[in-house]
């Protein structure tokens, strides 16, 4: 472990997470809001398992004003996708039941970066959308809010959730873990940004420690928001096997570290400065998961699962191109906070390259974790 010293000096240099990370905002090319369909396709292959949660808990609770909420909302079409969805899903059993509808809170919760007006200005129409269809004493009335902030702590009042979800969000962890320097104050992963087959343990064990604590602190902090009988469902992604190395996870982190070892030998990046460059992400097992649901305590496994998302599509200069387009809308306010501006275009068209010469192998598949928890 490394010295307090040390630890004091990884702090004085580390991202600050909550203020540096995320998706690049506005509607232009390489926006979020535009390059965010594996995103959308993962929401999707979750759908039912959201909405049948969803209506199990309005139909136990029957609320006059059902709250739900998302944890890394994001910003784009996505963001009030599954939202929608819920809405009109509650709202067609109540019709079918002779109930009235209840009245929708929508909370849209991300870090206090992020692009809410993208979402905002979308709104209007959304709530029109909503009524296409539907007899004016069944439209449902919804309130927005958008709230900043990190979802590692209290975000709401006590007992105010029914209904929370979060899909690609929680393998972002709150900072880059400690540990990731020796006691000379040299990394310990060079030429890496994450865990890989040739990363010393420590690394691991050193991501492994930060996933916990903060996953534990998301789930304490959730036990206080969540009513009695209320759902959440977290989808993020995972691992599959119990290396924290899988190529799965890793191969995307791979090919954006070779790209900029390319860089380096190009003489447009110092090796020091990837050196030093390590992403806040984990990416857990079904089992860790588990573990820490169970020492919490204070909510029960519904069902936990693991699905494949199949990222290439037989087109391997389109797939090079969208992934690379993807990553970056994610990556790069990291990338410019810690190597600056200029290099962002070079890097990702050879990460482009890399990305279409490695599509249609399996490791070109994302593994996504889903956990439907119930509050005690």
């Amino acid at each position: 472990m490394a010295s307090p010293m040390i630890q004091s000096y990884e702090k004085h240099m580390a991202m600050d997470v909550e203020a540096v990370l995320h998706m690049k905002e506005g509607l232009g090319e390489t926006s979020y809001a535009q390059n965010s369909s594996l995103q959308k396709k993962s929401m999707e292959a979750l759908k039912k398992i959201i909405m049948d949660s969803a209506l199990d808990v309005y139909i136990t609770q029957s609320p006059e004003s059902f709250t739900i909420t998302d944890l890394g909302c994001s910003s784009g079409p996505n963001a009030l996708f599954i939202v929608g969805d819920i809405i009109k899903t509650i709202a067609g059993i109540c019709k079918m039941l002779s109930k009235p509808t209840p009245e929708f809170s929508v909370h849209l919760n991300d870090l206090p970066t992020n692009d809410f007006n993208a979402i905002f200005v979308s709104f209007p129409q959304f709530v029109e959308d909503l009524k296409i269809g539907a007899e004016e004493s069944d439209r449902p009335s919804v309130y927005l809010a958008g709230l900043p902030g990190s979802f590692y702590g209290r975000l709401f009042p006590r007992k105010s959730l029914h209904f929370v979800c979060s899909s690609s969000s929680l393998h972002w962890l709150s900072e880059v873990p400690l540990g990731l320097f020796d006691d000379r104050g040299e990394p310990i992963n060079k030429g890496k940004m994450y865990i890989s087959h040739t990363s010393p343990p420590m690394v691991a064990t050193a991501y492994f420690a930060q996933f916990q604590k903060d996953f534990s602190l998301f789930l304490r902090s959730r036990s206080a928001e969540v009513v009695s009988g209320g759902r959440m469902v977290l989808a993020m992604l995972g691992r599959q096997t119990q290396d924290h190395a899988d190529k799965r996870t890793s191969f995307l982190w791979e090919l954006l570290a070779q790209s900029f070892a390319i860089m380096v030998s190009q003489e447009i990046v110092k090796q020091e400065k990837v050196d030093a460059y390590n992403v806040p992400f984990y990416a857990p097992s079904m089992a860790e998961i588990d573990d820490e649901v169970s020492r919490e305590g204070s909510f029960t496994i519904d069902q936990i699962q693991t699905f494949e998302v199949d990222i290439s599509s037989g087109d391997a200069e389109q797939d090079g191109r969208i992934i690379s387009m993807a990553i970056r809308a994610i990556q790069e306010s990291m990338i410019r906070h810690h190597f600056g501006g200029e290099i962002i275009d070079t890097l990702f068209q050879i990460y482009t390259e890399l990305l279409t010469e490695s599509m249609g192998t399996e490791a070109a598949k994302s593994v996504q974790i889903c956990v439907v928890l119930k509050r005690r």
